[in-house]
């Protein structure tokens, strides 16, 4: 009897003691987090913000059938589509490739690192001077005859955005793979040369492996950059920019403005549910990519 009531001290002193330690974590999560998007599913079942009678899925239904939440969701699943699956295979081609021994491979590295560095009101000034309508870009094509495009305003806005997000992105992705190449088992890659395996066989059936885990990472990782590519679409071009290049932000940030909470909030929670099934999914299928991995 004395033995199980020191036991149960015992757990219960190692319960406080953990308590004590994720206890300021917790209630900063609770009040900047869990709170504020409570009260945002709220306010996408009221009325209105003076009006809180209970609206059921009226807000929502309003949301999915406005025409510029369909045009902005559009938008930002095309732009998601293009950017996220291009971050990650090309960071991943950039970190083999600064794996092998080649020339000036530091100033390689810090060429790719130098974006992070930069202020994002420098990288607006760089994109504006080279795609407006009389930037650096279109005077290079007019020395092949190529007429002038206004890329902001053209098809080929999303061109812009997505090498926007390139290029401030792919520098810290590649350092992530870069450090999970250099965790994979020295002994596997040398048993698979001696073996007769090809670079290419070794990539896919072993390396690949090893790196699902990260690839699961820099994905949701630039899921969430791709969710963030408002700031710069809105200081390049606004708050409301060309059709091709109107975003979900854009239409909630519009809502805001106008005081419209109610819509806000649904597409708010419409947007955190798609990120959480994006999510989920990716989980699943590194799961079964990587079970053999780990176990």
């Amino acid at each position: 009897m004395r033995r199980t009531w020191k036991q149960l001290n015992l757990k219960l002193r190692d319960f406080l003691a953990s308590l004590c330690f994720s206890g300021p974590s917790f209630v900063g999560m609770l009040l900047f987090y869990i709170i504020p998007f409570g009260i945002v599913v709220y306010y996408s079942f009221v009325t209105g913000a003076v009006d809180r009678s209970f609206a059921g899925l009226k807000n929502y239904r309003d949301v999915l059938g406005n025409g510029a939440f369909q045009i902005a969701a559009r938008n930002t699943a095309v732009f998601s589509a293009l950017a996220v699956p291009l971050a990650v295979v090309l960071a991943l081609a950039l970190a083999v490739m600064l794996e092998s021994r080649i020339p000036l491979k530091s100033q390689f590295r810090t060429f790719f690192l130098s974006p992070m560095m930069v202020p994002i009101a420098s990288i607006i000034l760089i994109w504006q001077v080279l795609f407006h309508a009389n930037g650096a870009v279109n005077e290079f094509l007019r020395v092949f005859g190529v007429d002038k495009i206004d890329w902001l305003k053209s098809d080929y806005c999303m061109i812009v955005v997505v090498l926007l997000f390139l290029w401030k992105n792919l520098g810290y992705n590649m350092i992530l793979f870069m450090a999970a190449l250099s965790n994979i088992p020295r002994v596997l890659l040398e048993a698979a040369e001696v073996e007769g395996a090809s670079e290419a066989y070794q990539f896919f059936h072993i390396k690949l492996r090893y790196l699902s885990p990260t690839v699961l990472f820099v994905t949701i990782l630039s899921i969430i950059n791709s969710f963030k590519v408002f700031r710069e679409i809105y200081l390049l071009t606004g708050s409301y920019p060309y059709q091709g290049l109107y975003m979900i932000q854009h239409f909630m940030n519009n809502m805001f403005n106008d005081t419209d909470v109610q819509r806000l909030s649904a597409a708010a929670v419409v947007l955190a549910v798609v990120i959480v099934v994006l999510i989920a999914v990716l989980f699943i299928v590194e799961n079964a990519f990587g079970k053999d991995v780990e176990g």
